[in-house]
């Protein structure tokens, strides 16, 4: 069964399931290209692995329908936006593609976990 027929998931849950997983995919590009850039970049690595397996667990507990989903909401858009400054701050490319992903996942987080 595809995601989108998950009988819980409205429009509003799959959009941040599809937005969680798109943030843990340049995610992980961008810590593992951090990795071969040199020093200075060791806290851009840190936060893109950290919204990664939050970003990735997030959307795991969406399509489960966990009762705690709401609460990782919350602590996935905080991870986002921190991590979407730190790589703000960086010329490289998969930091400047980080830069503009993770805000929109950040803000569909902050509905989920006020809905």
């Amino acid at each position: 069964m595809a995601l989108e027929q998950l009988e819980h998931a409205d429009d509003q849950m799959q959009e941040c399931i599809d937005n969680c997983l798109e943030a843990a995919q340049v995610c992980e590009w961008c810590a593992d290209a951090c990795a071969d850039e040199g020093e200075g970049m060791a806290r851009c690595i840190r936060l893109c692995r950290d919204v990664a397996d939050l970003a990735t667990l997030h959307a795991r507990f969406m399509a489960r329908d966990s009762g705690y989903h709401g609460e990782l909401a919350s602590i996935c858009a905080d991870a986002c936006e921190e991590c979407a400054e730190e790589c703000e701050q960086h010329d490289h490319e998969h930091c400047q593609a980080c830069a503009e992903v993770l805000p929109k996942c950040a803000e569909s987080c902050r509905e989920m976990a006020s809905a």
